[in-house]
């Protein structure tokens, strides 16, 4: 087992430190809203004080959290990851019993964080003694809990074979695209065309409400289309069922940050981003109208309120 400290247990967080308890790993947890955690302490995890104090003695830090304000908070802040001891020597994932093998710990970063702050962050962890690795996950809690997640890693070779025993205890695939970063930038690339796909979802509903067609058969003929996906299949029934407050496993706030990320990652490139624009400015108006808590098919409700458009 490895003794590993989990920072941050939102519905995918706690989920995916449910399965590294499901491994036998000892895990140390932080978590803003401490009640949280009460699930994994019943089950034996140890919620910690402070970020600081989960790192004590782990041989891995693994963190999901919303943001890049949440994540500079964890990772720099005067009682944050990078404050304890974390970057001391700790013996190599996989390598139980043998007494000469000793690494850095691992940094396992898994939340959808901007292009600009997973290099910088990097950086300061690298500075500190730890192994970065670069790690946006795809799927839902479900997924998370049975351990089927796909990883989208940036991350040098060496600390990839170093983190895949540990990484494998959470997924079905491991997509290695290249040094830290590059994870990172494949997250927020596909996470921008989801956001397109269910805004561009919406208006197709709203057209079709107006069309006075059966939205719950429009709903599974979509399903069986060539433009369904898993999340456009989701959300279009969630939308026609008005189903936005129950079970929200992804937010339109969550969404927004993840399209704001992904513009500016767009514009660093060079690259021109108007439908991530648009897909923007209709999550904005969402988030406006307070309704950013709820599930992203909530964005159902802008598409019914756009005025039409001079052609």
């Amino acid at each position: 087992a490895v003794r590993i400290a989990f920072v941050g247990l939102g519905n995918m967080g706690l989920a995916m430190a449910g399965r590294l308890l499901d491994r036998g790993h000892q895990l140390q947890l932080y978590n803003r809203t401490a009640a949280n955690a009460s699930p994994l302490v019943a089950r034996g995890a140890r919620l910690c004080a402070s970020p600081r104090v989960a790192c004590a003695g782990v041989e891995a830090v693994i963190a999901m959290v919303a943001d890049d304000v949440a994540s500079r908070s964890v990772w720099l802040g005067a009682d944050g990851i990078l404050a304890g001891r974390a970057g001391r020597a700790a013996r190599a994932v996989g390598a139980a019993g043998d007494a000469g093998a000793a690494a850095q710990c691992l940094a396992v970063e898994c939340s959808t964080l901007s292009h600009g702050w997973v290099l910088e962050l990097a950086a300061r962890a690298r500075a500190a003694g730890l192994r970065y690795v670069d790690s946006p996950v795809t799927g839902l809690p479900d997924a998370a809990r049975a351990g089927t997640l796909t990883l989208l890693v940036g991350a040098d070779g060496a600390d990839l074979a170093a983190a895949r025993a540990l990484l494998e205890a959470l997924s079905a695939s491991i997509i290695h695209f290249g040094p830290v970063g590059s994870g990172t930038a494949y997250k927020l690339i596909i996470n921008l065309v989801g956001a397109i796909q269910i805004a561009s979802v919406a208006e197709g509903l709203a057209i079709a409400g107006s069309a006075g067609l059966d939205l719950a058969l429009v709903a599974e003929a979509i399903a069986a289309s060539q433009a369904a996906s898993p999340q456009v299949v989701r959300n279009t029934r969630r939308m026609v069922a008005a189903d936005h407050d129950r079970d929200v496993v992804f937010s339109g706030a969550l969404r927004l940050k993840d399209v704001e990320y992904a513009v500016r990652y767009a514009q660093e490139c060079g690259i021109g981003s108007p439908f991530g624009a648009v897909a923007q400015r209709l999550y904005r108006e969402l988030s406006a109208r307070g309704d950013g808590a709820l599930n992203e098919s909530r964005i159902i409700e802008v598409a019914r309120a756009q005025p039409p458009e001079d052609s």
